[in-house]
């Protein structure tokens, strides 16, 4: 970072973090569950109406959770985009789940839901849609293709908090959702997640899941008179102190939503026109879709294209990333079956896109830079 007059991200603070954090060591309960972790469970329930919400170490770990939950076995299958993080991937083949790759629309670059039917069978136990830069999914159409085979739908909401398909929240539509609070994410505590959980009738089981297999919170509530090992599980509880951070971020969402839209407004009303002339694709927003605001990308030409803008940006001390590599090309993936030309919208704009520099705290001086900078780079052939 030190390298960069205009980093890709820089974690932010709202102003209320560390009062809360010396809040939760007066408290004496730094550890999971505490008074910052149950205000956070409620801020989110009642907020997203979601019945119930438990925070977890990642969102990866509530990935896991979300797999334990539905109890794969070696020979299930889950339908997930390659494009995607290795997370979404992952947590269903520790299960020995198999991941079926899918690709992605060419326009929001999410879970194409025209191919998805093709791609179920008797197997098939869940579909796991990623809500990439926080642009809802076709939810109407992938909700439905999974009521007619009774497969359970687990939304990757790692970038979509507060952002809306239809008006519904992102996150409310499947049997489960996750959601993700790292560094990196409009609302962050550094690491940590959350498990959403849209049908009752997984709550009590995930509350056992997440306490290492045991019914801690049933003896918490006065349910039973011990607490005692019922079932498999692992500690997904995050300490209280990085929930004392989380409900600081939280607590002022709508302010930050506000500066990324400002932001990501700004980038996409600045580059029309260029895009436009050295066709460049922009972000898709559907009209039906109240995005969240998580990133601006744009797709450019081609990959020798890229490489060469983002040497030329870090030249002037900007610094740009690419993002997901196809998981069905990955080592792991070919041993899934995953060949070249198995995805190829994913393998097309995996090779293109280019994220921009994007933060809570950017400055309009910084976001200039990087605007000038793209202008300013000429080596299109």
């Amino acid at each position: 970072m030190a390298d960069y007059k205009v980093p890709f991200n820089l974690p932010t603070m709202t102003g209320s973090e560390l009062a809360y954090i010396q809040r939760s060591l007066a408290n004496g309960h730094v550890s999971g569950d505490g008074t910052f972790t149950k205000q956070c469970h409620a801020f989110l329930e009642e907020l997203l109406g979601v019945p119930r919400v438990l925070l977890t170490t990642s969102c990866t770990h509530a990935l896991e959770m979300a797999a334990l939950l539905l109890d794969l076995q070696p020979g299930d299958e889950v339908i997930v985009p390659s494009f995607t993080f290795v997370s979404t991937v992952n947590a269903f083949a520790l299960r020995g789940a198999t991941p079926i790759f899918a690709d992605v629309r060419p326009d929001t670059l999410n879970l194409d839901e025209s191919k998805l039917e093709s791609l179920i069978t008797s197997r098939t136990r869940a579909i796991v849609p990623v809500h990439y830069a926080g642009v809802a999914c076709e939810m109407d159409d992938i909700l439905a293709i999974a009521k007619r085979y009774n497969i359970h739908v687990i939304e990757d909401n790692a970038h979509g908090l507060f952002g809306k398909y239809k008006g519904r929240w992102l996150g409310t539509l499947g049997s489960l959702a996750t959601q993700s609070f790292h560094e990196t994410k409009n609302i962050t505590c550094g690491e940590g997640g959350a498990l959403l959980i849209n049908d009752a009738w997984f709550t009590e089981r995930a509350e056992i899941l997440r306490e290492k297999g045991t019914n801690r919170s049933r003896f918490f509530r006065g349910q039973v008179d011990k607490y005692t090992w019922v079932d498999i599980g692992s500690s997904y509880l995050p300490s209280d102190m990085l929930a004392a951070f989380l409900l600081a971020q939280l607590e002022r969402w709508t302010e930050i939503q506000e500066v990324r839209a400002r932001i990501w407004r700004r980038y996409d009303q600045a580059l029309a026109d260029w895009a436009d002339e050295h066709r460049v694709q922009r972000p898709t927003i559907p009209v039906h879709v109240e995005q969240a605001y998580h990133m601006y990308y744009i797709l450019l030409p081609s990959l020798e294209v890229r490489t060469r803008l983002i040497a030329f940006l870090k030249a002037r001390g900007i610094q740009s990333v690419f993002h997901y590599l196809p998981l069905h090309l990955s080592d792991m993936g070919k041993r899934y079956g995953g060949q070249v030309g198995q995805a190829p919208v994913t393998e097309s704009v995996s090779d293109r896109l280019l994220r921009l520099p994007f933060y809570n705290s950017m400055t309009e001086a910084e976001q200039q830079a990087v605007i000038e900078g793209l202008y300013a780079f000429t080596d299109w052939t």
